[in-house]
């Protein structure tokens, strides 16, 4: 069944089925506040990203975010929002199943998955990093980044410095 077919409750409780394989217990209205987020491009069975922010401050900022299998968050960067601020640094930590962490850097010459069709011109970051439940990673301020859930999808813990989602810049001109 396609998520695009989905109500937007409908795919609020299927992504807390994720949460409980990852021990991640919410209240009901917990759940009804779960973003689903498919960027305005309405492929959300290839590009989005589901989340529940615990907190969000002037100080920090603690998230737990679902891929469907196969799913993509697209290409983007958190560049400084005020003066003498570097950018959003973020800490992704996997609880289940296993993402594809693309990066600036160094290409990976043979990587593991690939954007979604038609898409490769707006996924700039090469550079491969994968994460399985366990492990973890941190994002340097205003560096290009995207990910993609392996074949089970994946449930990861974000920890970041405050998070200014209005100010992200996407690679993608329709977001």
């Amino acid at each position: 069944m396609s998520l695009q077919s989905l109500s937007k409750r409908e795919v609020q409780r299927k992504t807390n089925e994720y949460f409980q394989m990852a021990d991640i217990i919410l209240s009901d209205e917990e759940i009804q506040s779960i973003q689903v987020n498919d960027f305005g491009i309405n492929r959300l069975d290839e590009i989005g990203l589901q989340l529940f922010v615990y907190i969000n401050t002037d100080r920090y900022c603690a998230k737990e975010w679902v891929l469907f299998p196969r799913q993509t968050c697209p290409e983007h960067h958190h560049p400084p929002v005020t003066e003498g601020d570097p950018g959003k640094e973020e800490t992704f930590r996997v609880k289940f199943g296993s993402v594809y962490l693309y990066v600036e850097g160094e290409p990976t010459e043979h990587p593991k998955t690939e954007p979604p069709k038609g898409e490769k011109e707006h996924f700039t970051a090469a550079h491969e990093v994968i994460l399985k439940a366990g492990d973890q990673y941190t994002i340097p301020p205003n560096t290009k980044h995207w990910f993609q859930a392996g074949e089970a999808g994946a449930v990861t813990a974000e920890y970041s410095s405050p998070s200014t989602d209005e100010h992200d810049i996407f690679t993608h001109p329709d977001i």
